[in-house]
Protein backbone atom coordinates (compact mmCIF):
# COMPACT_ATOMS: atom_id res chain seq x y z
CA UNK A 1 0.00 0.00 0.00
CA UNK A 2 1.49 3.66 -0.84
CA UNK A 3 1.39 6.20 2.14
CA UNK A 4 -1.02 8.93 2.41
CA UNK A 5 -1.10 11.44 -0.13
CA UNK A 6 -2.42 13.96 2.08
CA UNK A 7 1.49 14.76 2.79
CA UNK A 8 1.15 18.46 0.63
CA UNK A 9 2.45 21.60 2.09
CA UNK A 10 0.87 24.46 1.53
CA UNK A 11 2.56 27.94 2.12
CA UNK A 12 2.21 29.71 5.21
CA UNK A 13 1.28 33.22 3.18
CA UNK A 14 -1.80 31.32 1.81
CA UNK A 15 -2.90 29.51 4.90
CA UNK A 16 -2.69 33.55 6.53
CA UNK A 17 -4.85 34.61 3.21
CA UNK A 18 -7.19 31.56 3.99
CA UNK A 19 -7.43 32.15 7.64
CA UNK A 20 -8.75 36.34 6.74
CA UNK A 21 -11.41 34.60 4.18
CA UNK A 22 -9.28 35.26 0.80
CA UNK A 23 -11.38 33.18 -1.83
CA UNK A 24 -8.36 32.68 -4.49
CA UNK A 25 -6.31 31.20 -1.09
CA UNK A 26 -9.67 28.90 0.09
CA UNK A 27 -9.92 27.87 -3.75
CA UNK A 28 -6.21 26.67 -3.96
CA UNK A 29 -6.24 24.64 -0.88
CA UNK A 30 -9.32 22.83 -1.84
CA UNK A 31 -7.70 22.15 -5.43
CA UNK A 32 -4.46 20.70 -3.26
CA UNK A 33 -6.45 18.58 -1.20
CA UNK A 34 -9.36 17.66 -3.53
CA UNK A 35 -8.31 14.16 -4.90
CA UNK A 36 -6.08 13.12 -1.45
CA UNK A 37 -9.48 13.99 0.06
CA UNK A 38 -11.57 11.89 -2.14
CA UNK A 39 -9.22 8.57 -2.06
CA UNK A 40 -9.41 8.87 1.60
CA UNK A 41 -13.34 8.94 1.59
CA UNK A 42 -13.33 6.23 -1.11
CA UNK A 43 -11.44 3.75 0.68
CA UNK A 44 -12.89 4.13 4.40
CA UNK A 45 -16.45 4.02 2.22
CA UNK A 46 -16.43 2.17 -0.54
CA UNK A 47 -18.80 4.66 -2.29
CA UNK A 48 -18.15 6.94 -5.12
CA UNK A 49 -21.48 9.50 -3.70
CA UNK A 50 -20.69 8.92 -0.31
CA UNK A 51 -17.18 10.03 -0.68
CA UNK A 52 -18.05 12.81 -2.85
CA UNK A 53 -20.38 14.01 -0.42
CA UNK A 54 -18.07 13.27 2.30
CA UNK A 55 -15.21 15.70 0.63
CA UNK A 56 -17.93 18.44 0.26
CA UNK A 57 -19.01 18.22 3.74
CA UNK A 58 -15.71 18.15 4.58
CA UNK A 59 -14.76 21.28 2.68
CA UNK A 60 -17.63 23.18 4.29
CA UNK A 61 -16.32 22.46 7.81
CA UNK A 62 -12.98 23.40 6.18
CA UNK A 63 -13.94 27.10 5.74
CA UNK A 64 -16.11 27.09 9.63
CA UNK A 65 -12.76 26.16 10.92
CA UNK A 66 -9.63 27.15 9.20
CA UNK A 67 -9.52 30.39 11.44
CA UNK A 68 -9.12 27.66 14.85
CA UNK A 69 -6.33 26.64 12.83
CA UNK A 70 -2.95 27.57 14.67
CA UNK A 71 -0.03 25.56 12.84
CA UNK A 72 0.85 23.12 16.32
CA UNK A 73 1.00 20.45 13.31
CA UNK A 74 1.32 20.24 9.54
CA UNK A 75 -2.04 21.33 8.09
CA UNK A 76 -2.32 18.77 5.96
CA UNK A 77 -2.84 16.50 8.73
CA UNK A 78 -5.17 18.69 10.64
CA UNK A 79 -7.29 18.83 7.32
CA UNK A 80 -6.35 14.66 7.06
CA UNK A 81 -8.58 14.53 10.42
CA UNK A 82 -11.61 16.65 9.64
CA UNK A 83 -12.38 13.61 6.47
CA UNK A 84 -11.59 11.36 8.55
CA UNK A 85 -14.17 11.87 10.86
CA UNK A 86 -16.38 12.99 8.22
CA UNK A 87 -16.05 9.42 6.80
CA UNK A 88 -16.35 7.71 10.15
CA UNK A 89 -19.53 9.16 10.71
CA UNK A 90 -21.07 8.54 7.44
CA UNK A 91 -20.11 4.92 7.77
CA UNK A 92 -21.82 4.75 11.12
CA UNK A 93 -24.78 6.25 9.45
CA UNK A 94 -25.40 5.27 6.20
CA UNK A 95 -24.09 1.12 6.83
CA UNK A 96 -25.25 0.97 10.74
CA UNK A 97 -21.64 -0.22 11.63
CA UNK A 98 -21.10 -1.34 14.71
CA UNK A 99 -17.70 -0.81 16.50
CA UNK A 100 -17.83 -4.09 17.92
CA UNK A 101 -14.88 -5.51 20.15
CA UNK A 102 -13.00 -8.31 18.83
CA UNK A 103 -10.70 -10.76 20.88
CA UNK A 104 -6.91 -10.44 21.23
CA UNK A 105 -4.45 -13.09 20.26
CA UNK A 106 -5.00 -12.61 16.12
CA UNK A 107 -1.90 -10.56 15.06
CA UNK A 108 0.34 -11.08 12.67
CA UNK A 109 3.25 -13.58 12.53
CA UNK A 110 6.18 -10.76 13.14
CA UNK A 111 8.05 -12.55 10.23
CA UNK A 112 5.30 -12.32 7.72
CA UNK A 113 5.28 -9.78 4.84
CA UNK A 114 2.02 -7.72 4.35
CA UNK A 115 -0.22 -9.76 2.05
CA UNK A 116 -0.40 -6.72 -0.67
CA UNK A 117 3.40 -6.72 -0.92
CA UNK A 118 3.84 -9.20 -3.94
CA UNK A 119 0.26 -8.39 -5.21
CA UNK A 120 -0.94 -6.73 -8.81
CA UNK A 121 -2.97 -3.28 -8.62
CA UNK A 122 -5.89 -4.79 -10.21
CA UNK A 123 -6.20 -7.81 -8.25
CA UNK A 124 -5.29 -5.80 -4.86
CA UNK A 125 -8.46 -3.58 -5.58
CA UNK A 126 -10.79 -6.51 -5.82
CA UNK A 127 -9.49 -8.29 -2.97
CA UNK A 128 -9.82 -4.58 -0.69
CA UNK A 129 -13.55 -4.39 -2.29
CA UNK A 130 -14.54 -7.96 -0.40
CA UNK A 131 -13.72 -7.02 2.69
CA UNK A 132 -16.10 -5.38 5.38
CA UNK A 133 -16.26 -1.62 4.86
CA UNK A 134 -14.64 -0.93 8.80
CA UNK A 135 -12.11 -4.06 8.45
CA UNK A 136 -11.00 -1.91 5.23
CA UNK A 137 -11.28 1.57 6.58
CA UNK A 138 -9.09 0.51 9.63
CA UNK A 139 -6.50 -1.16 7.82
CA UNK A 140 -6.86 1.53 5.29
CA UNK A 141 -5.73 4.09 8.35
CA UNK A 142 -3.35 1.75 10.08
CA UNK A 143 -1.11 0.62 6.89
CA UNK A 144 -1.83 3.86 4.47
CA UNK A 145 -2.82 6.49 6.53
CA UNK A 146 -0.51 5.63 9.67
CA UNK A 147 -2.59 6.13 12.14
CA UNK A 148 -1.47 4.47 15.13
CA UNK A 149 -3.88 2.10 16.92
CA UNK A 150 -4.51 4.39 19.65
CA UNK A 151 -5.16 7.01 17.39
CA UNK A 152 -7.80 4.29 15.86
CA UNK A 153 -9.30 3.29 18.82
CA UNK A 154 -9.92 7.28 20.22
CA UNK A 155 -11.83 7.92 16.30
CA UNK A 156 -14.00 4.61 16.62
CA UNK A 157 -14.57 5.18 20.55
CA UNK A 158 -13.04 1.45 21.42
CA UNK A 159 -10.29 -0.46 22.86
CA UNK A 160 -6.43 -0.73 21.08
CA UNK A 161 -7.34 -4.52 20.90
CA UNK A 162 -10.37 -3.57 18.97
CA UNK A 163 -7.80 -1.45 16.11
CA UNK A 164 -5.54 -4.55 16.56
CA UNK A 165 -8.00 -7.16 16.37
CA UNK A 166 -9.37 -5.24 12.97
CA UNK A 167 -5.72 -4.91 11.47
CA UNK A 168 -4.51 -8.42 12.32
CA UNK A 169 -7.96 -9.92 11.00
CA UNK A 170 -8.24 -7.94 8.04
CA UNK A 171 -4.45 -8.62 7.20
CA UNK A 172 -5.51 -12.44 7.09
CA UNK A 173 -8.51 -12.25 5.38
CA UNK A 174 -6.58 -9.85 2.68
CA UNK A 175 -3.67 -12.43 2.53
CA UNK A 176 -6.89 -15.59 2.10
CA UNK A 177 -8.20 -13.30 -1.02
CA UNK A 178 -4.71 -12.21 -2.64
CA UNK A 179 -3.97 -16.13 -2.22
CA UNK A 180 -3.13 -17.24 -6.01
CA UNK A 181 -5.90 -20.07 -5.69
CA UNK A 182 -8.18 -17.25 -5.39
CA UNK A 183 -7.63 -16.10 -8.46
CA UNK A 184 -9.88 -15.86 -11.32
CA UNK A 185 -9.11 -16.80 -15.08
CA UNK A 186 -9.10 -13.02 -15.45
CA UNK A 187 -6.68 -11.94 -12.83
CA UNK A 188 -4.26 -15.09 -13.29
CA UNK A 189 -4.05 -13.68 -17.16
CA UNK A 190 -3.40 -10.10 -15.49
CA UNK A 191 -0.89 -11.60 -13.13
CA UNK A 192 1.33 -13.07 -15.24
CA UNK A 193 1.39 -10.26 -17.76
CA UNK A 194 2.95 -8.41 -15.16
CA UNK A 195 0.40 -6.11 -12.94
CA UNK A 196 1.34 -2.25 -12.19
CA UNK A 197 2.68 -2.23 -8.66
CA UNK A 198 0.55 -1.92 -5.80
CA UNK A 199 -0.01 1.45 -4.97
CA UNK A 200 -3.89 1.65 -4.13
CA UNK A 201 -4.32 5.21 -5.56
CA UNK A 202 -7.91 5.92 -7.33
CA UNK A 203 -8.61 7.26 -10.26
CA UNK A 204 -11.88 8.94 -11.35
Amino acid sequence: MSSTSFQIEIPETTLARARRGDERALEQIYRAFERPAYTLALRLLGNVDSARETVHDAMLHLLERIGQFRGDAPFWGWLRQIVVNEALMRLRRERGVAFEELPDGHDEPANEPPPWMSADTRHLERALARLPALTRSVLWLYHVEEYTHQEIAAMTGKSVSFSKSQVARGSLRLRDLLDPSSLSDTDVSDARRGGAAPCLTVTA
